[in-house]
This record gives structure tokens, C-alpha cells and sequence, in this order.
């Protein structure tokens, strides 16, 4: 390990992919950063245990030698890490690679073939094999992923919901994302380029990408079709300039560990037999609740009496704000199933916080901490204070909803 520490001084303060290796080479785990420098240093501070769990420390404890490849954008970075867990299936990266709930981009097998982003566990079902042309994937990072799929549609507009030669422009059409497969505007042949300029793309072939599109310019530009020229000039000067702000805000917000305040964030639910549900979530900071941070959210789409959908729905909410700190700690009120299903999305947009649980007897007294053994006896004072603050304060807010009379 004191090897790899030395090495990072020499890592770049550039976006790419890290490969954190083993005996003889072996790739055990792959990531992406905005900073490949700040990331893997990242990985070495001393509470590592806490702040990454013990996968992590056991992983560090394998790993040899550190290895990178640096991109031009985050977004290609975000691609290529998929493409490398594909490729090499690296056992850290486990969880990524069979957890049903990430995300593949597909491409499927028709005359103008569509591009959709499809969850693990609706591709088997959705998509026989012999319907899908090109396959990417998977995408650790469901959020991410969203953000990078506006940017490709950006620079190659594919079809995903409209119908070929339906006789309009649809929407996505109207506003130069999708070519005009529904207006007739584009032919198989060019479509067909265009999808394999995707298919480079996602493969990290951007140099054979470049030479092709290359190419193909003064190709048209030798037939005198000067606006086919024109396009291609312009995918070319967007491929080699890519915009990915809204990929690096997203890649900030996984938090670097001793770089600030040990922040713990404890979520709650609140509802009477289903009606007036509401959620919160409190902030303790080093200890002390900072009341300032604390937010309410009223549940708008989770099925009424269900704790759990209720949960998903307030960090879902929770997670579009950029602007607001990361946590160090997730406390959530309950027992294994809000647990799990808090790591399941913090998983889905790549953001590596521990989550632990707290489990009440028949009195709502606290009863048992679900999590981290380090961090329950570290920090059990602050994981009941912040979860005392979330009951608090979300059965405060749900006695103001329902005396109110809006439920």
C-alpha cells in the first residue's frame, strides 16, 4: 500500500479511469473520477473504515499497484468504467456487475433501431438477445447515467419512442434530438452510421470514432454535399468539446472523506393510517443538530401506509439538490428493509455513504443500531441524537399538515 500512495502524487488532476491492481496485474477493482488524483487519494485517509466500509479496506489491503487512463471529459470517463467492468468483470466491482438494478444502454435490432437506457432487471424480460443489436453496460451510476444519455443525444440524435415514416416530426425531433426517423428525414444507411458512431462511442473508441467521422467530412465535402459536411464538422467539434458540467456537479457530490464536518443526515416518516404523509430528514454536524439544514418533504407517489416507497421517494427528492452537503452517515428509522433500501439508491447513483438503521421496540424506545460495527460504536450517540431530531421533527410537521386539514 505505501507504494501506491507514492504513486499518487504522480496521477493527474484529470478526468479518467483508475484500475486499482493486484498480484501479477490483476485488475480488482475500476472507477471513474473528475480527478483521478483527489479520488484515489481519497481511498488512504484514516477513518477508511468508516467512511468506505470494509470491502473497501479489504480491497486496499489486496491491491499492489494503481493504474489509469486518463479522458478528455467525465462523461468519457463514465463510459469507460462500464466498458472496463464489462470487459474485465473486476471481483470489487461485484455489485455493479450482478445487481439487477442498474442499467445497460441498448441498442435494438430494427430497420432504425431505437436507444434506450433499460434497468438489469427489465432487460431479460423487455429484450429477448436476438432483439438487441449492441448492448453497454453496466452503469453503476443510474443518475449519471441520464445526465451522460442528454449529452450523447446531444451530439448523435437517436429514435427511442417515435414511430419510422410516421408522416410528423415528433417532439424530440422538433428540437434536433432524434434525426427525423418519424418525418422520413434521415435514410437506413445514415441512421446506421449514426448508430455506430454510438456503438464507438460507448466502446471508448473515440480516436477510431474521430478518424471515421474525419473521413466521412471530406468525403461529403469531395461530393459537394456541403450540409452533410457541415453536421459532421460540427459532431466532430462537440465530440473533442464535450459540455459535461451537470456530470461533474453529480461526480462532486460523492463526498471526500476528513475534508469537512462529520456529517450525519436522519431520515423519518410520518403518516396516520396512511393519511397526512410526510417525510424529513435532520442534520447532526460534529455532534450538534444544525436545525438549519433540516428539511420536510409532503409524499406525492408512494403508495399510501408504505414506510418504505414513502423513504425512496424523499431521497429520491433529496438527491436532485446539488447544492445541498453530502452526508458522512445515513440514519434511517426502521429495520433491515429501509436499510436496504436506502443503500439500493444511493448505489444507483453512485454515492458511497453508509447507511445504518434504527430499529424501536413497542414503545418506539431505540432498540438496536443496523450497520457498521465501527461506525454503531463510533458515533451511536450522534446516529440516536439525529434519529430522536428526524421523529421530532417529522410528527411536528405531520400534526401541522393535518391540522391544517390538508391531508
Amino acid at each position: 500500500m505505501s507504494a501506491i500512495k507514492k504513486s499518487i502524487q504522480k496521477l493527474p488532476d484529470t478526468p479518467g479511469v483508475y484500475f486499482f491492481r493486484g498480484r501479477g496485474g490483476k485488475i480488482l477493482y475500476v472507477g471513474k473520477a473528475t480527478s483521478l488524483k483527489s479520488r484515489v487519494r481519497s481511498y488512504f485517509s484514516k477513518d477508511i473504515t468508516e467512511t468506505r466500509g470494509p470491502l473497501i479496506v479489504e480491497l486496499l489491503k489486496k491491491a499492489t499497484s494503481v493504474t489509469f487512463e486518463k479522458t478528455d471529459s467525465v462523461l468519457e470517463a463514465l463510459i469507460l468504467e462500464a466498458h472496463y467492468i464489462k470487459k474485465y468483470q473486476p471481483p470489487y466491482n461485484s455489485i455493479a456487475k450482478d445487481d439487477k438494478s442498474f442499467n445497460y444502454v441498448v441498442i435494438t435490432k430494427e430497420a432504425f433501431p431505437r436507444t434506450l437506457v433499460v434497468r438489469g432487471k427489465d432487460l431479460t424480460e423487455q429484450f429477448p438477445k436476438k432483439d438487441i443489436k449492441y448492448q453497454f453496460g453496466p452503469f453503476p451510476q443510474g443518475f449519471a447515467l441520464r445526465e451522460a444519455m442528454k449529452l450523447v443525444r446531444k451530439i448523435f440524435p437517436f429514435r427511442d419512442t417515435c414511430q419510422p415514416n410516421q408522416g410528423k416530426p415528433c417532439f424530440n425531433a422538433q428540437i434536433g434530438l432524434c434525426p427525423g426517423v418519424c418525418a422520413g428525414t434521415i435514410t437506413k444507411e445514415e441512421y446506421t452510421r449514426s448508430m455506430r458512431s454510438i456503438k464507438f462511442f460507448f466502446e471508448g473508441k473515440k480516436k477510431t470514432l474521430l478518424r471515421q467521422l474525419t473521413r466521412d467530412m471530406k468525403r461529403y465535402a469531395k461530393r459537394h454535399e456541403f450540409e452533410r459536411a457541415t453536421a459532421t464538422r460540427k459532431t466532430i467539434f462537440a465530440l473533442n468539446h464535450i459540455q459535461d458540467v451537470a456530470l461533474i456537479k453529480r461526480e462532486l457530490k460523492v463526498p471526500a472523506p476528513n475534508l469537512s464536518a462529520f456529517r450525519i443526515e436522519a431520515y423519518d416518516i410520518a403518516h396516520l393510517s396512511g393519511t397526512g404523509t410526510v417525510g424529513v430528514f435532520t442534520v447532526v454536524e460534529d455532534g450538534r443538530p444544525k436545525k438549519s439544514d433540516y428539511r420536510m418533504f409532503r409524499i406525492r407517489t408512494a403508495p399510501k401506509g408504505s414506510d418504505t416507497d414513502a423513504l425512496k421517494e424523499v431521497l429520491e427528492r433529496r438527491l436532485r439538490h446539488d447544492e445541498w452537503p453530502m452526508p458522512s452517515l445515513i440514519v434511517v428509522d426502521g429495520g433491515v428493509a429501509q436499510k436496504n433500501a436506502t443503500a439500493r439508491i444511493l448505489r444507483a447513483v453512485g454515492i458511497e455513504v453508509p447507511v445504518v438503521s434504527v430499529v424501536k421496540d413497542e414503545y418506539h424506545r431505540p432498540r438496536e443500531i443496523l450497520g457498521e460495527v465501527n461506525i454503531k460504536h463510533t458515533h451511536e450517540r450522534e446516529i440516536l441524537l439525529a434519529n430522536n431530531e428526524a421523529h421530532r421533527f417529522a410528527i411536528t410537521y405531520h400534526r401541522k399538515i393535518r391540522k391544517s386539514g390538508d391531508r
